[in-house]
């Protein structure tokens, strides 16, 4: 059985007409709730280093929640299909990529220290290429948190 996520559960049952009392987005994070009951207890608490958040604000509103979905999902504890290692920033770090009409974004998130997802560095790209400066900044608020022992 295919399961689709709260948001697009949501968004088909308006695009077709489907108005009831079963689709209000407050029925919908029911589904939502029950889907992932046993998971919810066990989501990872979410960190967000440096400007990170507030760099995350400033993205388009379709890139926020393409972002915004993917790093749920880490919390989670499931398994993205679309992401990139990131061995040059450090061991375990992870690139989520999103491409929209206005550019390339990147979030460089990691797991493996303790039991939170913590988000290093938000950016967009502009070259083909990941700038020195984007991976330096993810790195150096890698080595923090591991020298702060979390």
């Amino acid at each position: 059985m295919h399961y689709l996520s709260p948001d697009r559960y949501y968004s088909a049952c308006l695009t077709f007409g489907l108005h009831s009392n079963l689709l209000s987005p407050y029925s919908t994070w029911q589904l939502y709730k029950n889907r992932y009951k046993p998971r919810l207890s066990a989501m990872k608490r979410v960190e967000f280093l440096g400007d990170s958040l507030e760099r995350l604000r400033d993205f388009p509103e379709i890139v926020r929640k393409e972002s915004g979905v993917p790093l749920h999902k880490v919390q989670l504890g499931l398994e993205l299909t679309d992401w990139k290692p990131m061995p040059t920033v450090g061991p375990g770090v992870r690139e989520i990529r999103v491409r929209d009409a206005a550019g390339a974004f990147r979030v460089l998130y990691v797991t493996n220290i303790g039991e939170r997802l913590y988000v290093l560095h938000v950016f967009q790209k502009r070259t083909p290429q990941t700038a020195k400066r984007d991976l330096d900044i993810a790195a150096s608020r890698l080595r923090e948190i591991r020298e702060r022992g979390r």
